[in-house]
């Protein structure tokens, strides 16, 4: 190897070594790269460009850290929402459960649609009725303690259908690496989603790093009890808020208080939320759609998902509005995460 003579002799040796480490271990060749599951390519450099911008002190886009604050929905963005939404998966699983203790449980009309796999029957409504009635059945009554070891049991046992994995390891690899790139920077990362709060808060710290106080989702009031056994909180489904469309960025102001200025989502149910985060922010923002392009490695749709996740009033906003859309097709290198 010929040096060029302004390289310094403490330059080239660094150099060696760099070069010896990478042969030594494969995977720090890519140490640098703060997102190795990415292709290179627009999406990855928009968000490394992103980050470098509001980090960079002195910069005009230099954002101060109490500022830095990102916004994740979850199904469809952080893990799969398809062939139904893992919460969903639980309910079902739950009615069945629950079907040996209670067999009328089969005469409820939203109990068969589930049982037959009617989806559009369930998402009826403009809350989607039946779903919320088959999460009064398994999610309501019931101490938010027992609600959270029912969920944790569940965990530990079930499996994707088409995957054949636990559900908690089916996180996309490279939205992982997101969530790391962007703490490691400064930012503190939320979860927004249209999934129920305390469902989301069993695994979410576990699994993403994301603390329960930083995991916005759909509620219902709870009740206090004391109990012989202690003090008590019982799930209900009154005064029920739901955190999907609109309701995300009225969640986000209640239970942030900041707005982000970043924001990653994957459907129509994430429009607001993304025009919350960046149209007329006051700070730099980044606003980044997942599209669902993998038939393969996961699924492809827009229009017609097996169930939620629909993307086309997004994505037709998506160029006026400066969004990065990000094709797991020809923007992962991967999809899961290692089990």
């Amino acid at each position: 190897m010929i040096l060029n003579t302004k390289v310094t002799l403490r330059g080239a040796l660094l150099a060696l070594a760099t070069l010896m480490l990478a042969a030594l271990l494969p995977g720090a060749a890519s140490a640098q790269d703060p997102l190795p599951s990415w292709n290179e390519g627009a999406a990855k450099a928009a968000i490394i460009s992103f980050v470098e911008g509001v980090t960079t002190e002195g910069s005009a886009n230099f954002v101060p850290v109490p500022e830095r604050i990102a916004v994740f929905d979850n199904d469809g963005c952080l893990w799969p929402e398809n062939p139904l939404p893992f919460q969903l998966a639980f309910a079902f699983d739950e009615v069945k459960r629950l079907m040996a203790e209670k067999p009328e449980l089969k005469d409820d009309p939203m109990v068969q649609a589930l049982l037959a796999g009617d989806i559009a029957k369930l998402l009826e409504g403009k809350h989607h009725d039946g779903l919320l009635h088959i999460i009064a059945l398994t999610h309501a009554g019931i101490t938010t303690e027992e609600f959270s070891q029912r969920v944790t049991d569940w965990l530990a046992t079930a499996k994707h259908p088409k995957f054949d994995r636990p559900y908690d390891q089916l996180t996309y690899q490279p939205m992982q690496e997101v969530l790391g790139y962007l703490r490691a920077n400064g930012f503190k990362t939320f979860i927004v989603s249209g999934g129920g709060a305390d469902f989301l808060r069993v695994w979410t710290e576990r699994v993403y790093g994301i603390p329960p106080e930083q995991v916005v989702g759909s509620t219902g009031r709870v009740t206090y009890e004391l109990r012989e056994t202690g003090p008590v909180l019982v799930k209900t489904l009154d005064h029920l808020f739901v955190d999907d469309k609109a309701g995300k960025p009225a969640g986000i102001h209640q239970f942030i208080g900041r707005r982000p200025i970043a924001v990653f989502g994957n459907s129509d149910g994430d429009k607001q939320m993304l025009e919350y985060g960046t149209i007329n922010n006051p700070r730099p923002s980044l606003g980044v759609i997942v599209r669902h392009t993998d038939a393969e490695r996961e699924y492809q749709y827009d229009v017609n998902p097996k169930s939620s996740g629909t993307l086309v009033e997004a994505l037709k906003d998506a160029p006026q509005r400066g969004w990065t859309v990000v094709s797991m097709k020809d923007d992962w290198k991967t999809i899961f995460s290692a089990p």
